[in-house]
């Protein structure tokens, strides 16, 4: 476990309703919690998180099911992976923490796992930022041949009997380097030992195994989920930011995507690709933080 990247950041093991989490923490200041996406760790916030820990209480947490978090057994309904439960470790985790009112940030998956805490924990949350997604139910609803090229992996990685994670386990290295590498676009380049953790923690066969549960929890329960609550929109204020080299940037209206999912909803593209808060650290932290300061407060 690499602690040269965050220095000054504590590491935690915490327990929340038998799983443990792995996550680190550092600053004063309104609480927001962190949140990586696929196939990263809490790592990913490596060059953002210290720019905000002057200010905020930081805390970064791995996903059930990556990094050093508890890889649980999985289920025929996928339910262990759907969002619905991993925003409910993390909405559990920060209580445990002290902090009843909290901002959220996530990247990738860890922004579909920040939007439904936001949604079935809106007196938790004080306000949300999403990076580079648009919501899972808006991207299924309006898949066509450039998202199936351009988000293969969506529909590879929910292939059942044990499909990718065999493809995948015969090399993670080469599958974690090869999707980073393939959506980099200018920007800062990835730090090795950053992508070296990356490797290290999905080399782990249980490791592939969950990240494709979460996949397949997306394409069927997560689904299930979004659409029962279609109409709902979120009641905190959204922060949207995106890559302007990015599949979503290139592909989609991200803010007039998600008006229809949040009220209250604000941002812009970004100079770089997919990995946001790694090709673009201080472009990031600078808007994170002008929102945070505004609508974090309230913690």
């Amino acid at each position: 476990m690499n602690d040269r990247l965050l220095p000054g950041f504590t590491r935690h093991d915490v327990e929340v309703g038998g799983l443990r989490l792995n996550v680190r923490r550092a600053g004063e200041g309104p609480p927001v919690l962190l949140l990586h996406g696929y196939p990263q760790t809490h790592l990913i916030w490596h060059r953002v998180a210290p720019l905000l820990a002057d200010g905020f209480s930081v805390v970064l947490a791995d996903l059930r099911g990556y990094g050093d978090s508890d890889k649980p057994p999985s289920d025929p309904r996928h339910l262990a992976y759907s969002k619905r439960t991993m925003a409910r470790d993390q909405y559990l985790l920060m209580r445990e923490l002290g902090f009843d009112r909290f901002a959220v940030v996530g990247h990738d998956r860890g922004a579909r796992v920040g939007h439904r805490l936001a949604l079935d924990h809106p007196e938790a949350v004080t306000a949300f930022a999403a990076l580079d997604v648009v919501p899972t139910r808006y991207a299924f609803e309006h898949a066509d041949a450039d998202f199936a090229t351009g988000y293969y992996h969506w529909f590879f990685l929910t292939a059942g009997n044990g499909i990718p994670e065999h493809l995948i386990g015969r090399d993670p290295g080469f599958w974690v380097r090869t999707r980073m590498n393939a959506r980099h676009h200018g920007g800062s380049a990835f730090d090795p030992e950053a992508v070296d953790e990356y490797v290290r923690c999905f080399s782990d066969p249980a490791a592939i195994h969950a990240s494709c549960e979460d996949y397949r929890a997306a394409a069927t329960v997560d689904l299930e989920h979004d659409r029962a609550d279609a109409g709902r929109r979120l009641e905190c204020p959204v922060l949207l930011l995106w890559g302007a080299h990015s599949f979503v940037g290139r592909h989609y209206d991200v803010p007039g995507a998600w008006s229809e999912y949040a009220s209250d909803v604000r941002g812009h593209s970004l100079d770089c690709d997919h990995y946001v808060p790694e090709e673009a650290p201080e472009a990031t932290a600078a808007s994170l933080r002008s929102f945070l300061g505004a609508h974090a407060a309230g913690a």
